[in-house]
């Protein structure tokens, strides 16, 4: 059994590695040391919530409802565009000073919104882990199945934590003026393109409802 748990793992990190939301999000918590830990768990328990959902049953739910589907896809554009029209605007910001200590004024329950909307309003989750993870998983007997389900949901506690830690432990570096412009530019234009793509899609979904 541990080859699925293997599997699993491998699979799980092969869909999280690529920088989105959930990543560009915990990274940025973790420059700042701003609850990073929390964040990095919170993202790999609505990971945990999401990939048994899809392994267990999900993803037929997603599939048969069209509808819900475009609602999480426009919901997803809308966010997404908000997110990173906020961190261009920081890049770009005379003050960089100014605009990272409104940041890092940010409390915990604003914070904790932000990471369940990066997390739950991001179409590209649900494709991840009720189409590509529900679908090899799901045809798994029961015990492959949750040896399967363990390796990924390993992945993502794996790699949440370690990047919020590790980008806390090279947060003294990454905090500079220059850097903080970059990575705000960097992520900003990530989550434009990534918007762009979902809304692509979005019409695409719209044109096969109406078609």
């Amino acid at each position: 059994m541990i080859s699925y748990y293997f599997q699993g793992l491998i699979l799980g990190a092969a869909l999280i590695l690529p920088l989105g939301p959930q990543n560009a999000f915990v990274m940025n918590q973790g420059i700042r040391r701003q609850y990073h830990v929390m964040t990095a768990f919170l993202c790999s328990v609505s990971d945990l919530l999401l990939i048994c959902a899809g392994i267990f049953g999900g993803s037929a739910l997603l599939m048969q409802s069209p509808w819900l589907l475009a609602l999480v896809t426009w919901g997803g554009v809308a966010f997404l565009l908000w997110y990173g029209y906020g961190a261009l605007k920081t890049a770009f910001s005379r003050d960089m000073a100014l605009a990272n200590a409104g940041v890092m004024r940010q409390g915990r329950w604003r914070i904790i919104a932000t990471m369940l909307a990066v997390t739950w309003l991001n179409p590209h989750v649900y494709l991840d882990t009720f189409v590509v993870l529900g679908s090899l998983g799901g045809q798994l007997a029961p015990e492959p199945k949750r040896w399967f389900a363990l390796g990924t949901v390993s992945a993502s506690f794996l790699w949440f934590f370690s990047l919020a830690l590790l980008a806390a432990w090279l947060a003294p570096r990454l905090r500079t003026v220059k850097a903080q412009r970059i990575i705000n530019a960097l992520v900003g234009l990530v989550m434009c393109v990534i918007a762009l793509q979902l809304a692509r899609e979005g019409v695409s979904h719209l044109q096969n409802l109406f078609s």
